[in-house]
């Protein structure tokens, strides 16, 4: 008799638990979610370090794009190759494996004195985010409360983002009030990593009870039906991981020229508003109808890229704080609807191919434009480069909302709850 099972993206097609099964409920529940926390964290804790890399190894701006755009090459590949792992070993290995290679990479942080160390810690954070991204989501949905449907895929999205916000605003205040700024922060995180990695095995039992052999790479395609909706929201998919890459990588360093201000801590926020903004407008809206999402993340999105152009040009510090909180709507609301509405359109069977193939069309928009930016930026300047950059992004936002507008609504398939596993603005 074939068992019931709940497709939750990212490969995963999650079995309920047996009767009987390990479950640690609401502790474990929340020790899962810390894990996800630390993990964004640290992901997006070396973004006010940049420049200071930079000042210090005397590198270019296509270097420092290069170094930040290797983490979401990696973080694809371990998802693309890995995203099944914890279906046939279990949760709990893949966690630890995954808390595993961020001990390494922090550990390539604190020692760092070169590019190459940081390029090696990078890669070893995407490897951890995307092994952890995976398997948390699975886990988060085999340990939620009962009752509290919806619980995991709310949790999810707002601690990724929340996640990344902290880790820059955390980081940028210990690099500029803190002593020894290019290892402090990776000396605290790495403390967190080892505390959990020590209380994970004791604290959360495995919900996956029965093993079988791990199969690698997920399969990727677009149902043919889906296909005119998926082109309508590869434009705001495109954008939105676009602009969060540019202030992930470029956001404090073009803060301090319109600032006049080499404050980290000041650097480290403008990435922290954008996620953050973007959390909380995905909570607000998490009961909408995905259309509606996207809707207003695309017009959120194209007026604040406007406005953050607007500002660079007019070299106006307030009107890009402001333009950044705007930005930062769209971003999280945008993101949150495109995926749910291609998401919705698919049956469980179809589920796990369409998401790899959004995954694809995230992480490539998440690194390679600003690589791209990186290397423009060199010749004519990192003011005038994202200038261009966010109006090619307002220009991709509002096609997108064209083709929303212009695209019949259809009837969802899938409940939120069940896009626990859905790739978040996460992804740093």
């Amino acid at each position: 008799m074939q068992k019931n099972t709940m497709s939750i993206g990212a490969g995963h097609h999650v079995t309920p638990p047996e009767p009987g099964a390990p479950r640690t409920g609401r502790r474990g529940f929340w020790v899962v979610t810390t894990v996800l926390g630390f993990s964004l964290t640290a992901a997006s804790a070396p973004t006010p370090l940049y420049g200071v890399y930079a000042t210090d190894w005397n590198f270019s701006a296509i270097t420092l794009t290069v170094v930040f755009a290797v983490y979401a090459v990696a973080l694809l590949g371990a998802l693309l190759a890995f995203g099944t792992l914890s279906d046939a070993i279990g949760r709990k290995p893949v966690i630890i494996t995954a808390l595993a290679c961020q001990v390494i990479g922090l550990l390539w942080f604190v020692t760092a004195d070169s590019v190459a160390w940081l390029v090696a810690a990078r890669i070893a954070q995407g490897l951890a985010t995307g092994l952890v991204s995976a398997a948390v989501s699975a886990a988060l949905l085999d340990l939620q409360p009962p009752g509290r449907a919806g619980l995991a895929a709310l949790v999810n999205a707002l601690v990724s983002t929340a996640g990344l916000g902290a880790g820059a605003l955390g980081s940028g205040a210990l690099v500029e009030y803190a002593p020894h700024p290019e290892r402090l922060v990776y000396v605290v995180l790495l403390l967190a990593a080892v505390l959990l990695l020590v209380v994970t095995p004791l604290l959360v039992d495995e919900t996956v009870t029965t093993k079988s052999r791990p199969r690698l790479w997920s399969s990727i395609s677009v149902p043919k039906p889906v296909l005119p909706a998926f082109l309508a929201a590869a434009p705001c998919l495109v954008a939105t991981l676009a602009l969060g890459g540019l202030y992930l990588a470029l956001g404090p360093s073009l803060a301090g020229q319109l600032s006049h201000s080499h404050n980290h801590l000041l650097g480290g926020a403008v990435p922290a508003m954008l996620c953050g903004t973007g959390a909380l407008a995905s909570a607000v809206l998490r009961s909408a109808p995905a259309r509606n999402c996207m809707i207003v993340g695309c017009t959120t999105l194209t007026t604040g890229s406007l406005l953050t152009a607007t500002a660079l040009s007019l070299n106006s510090s307030g009107l890009f704080y402001v333009s950044t909180v705007i930005a930062g709507v769209g971003f999280g609301t945008g993101y949150l609807g495109a995926l749910r509405s291609l998401v919705s359109l698919v049956g469980p069977q179809h589920r796990a191919a369409l998401v790899s193939a959004i995954y694809i069309v995230v992480y490539t928009a998440f690194s390679v434009p600003v690589v791209v930016a990186g290397v423009v930026a060199t010749h004519v300047g990192l003011r005038h480069t994202a200038i261009t950059f966010c109006a090619v992004l307002a220009v991709l936002a509002l096609t997108a909302l064209v083709a929303t507008l212009r695209t019949p609504a259809r009837p969802e398939h899938t409940a939120p709850a069940d896009l626990a596993g859905l790739p978040d603005s996460q992804s740093s």
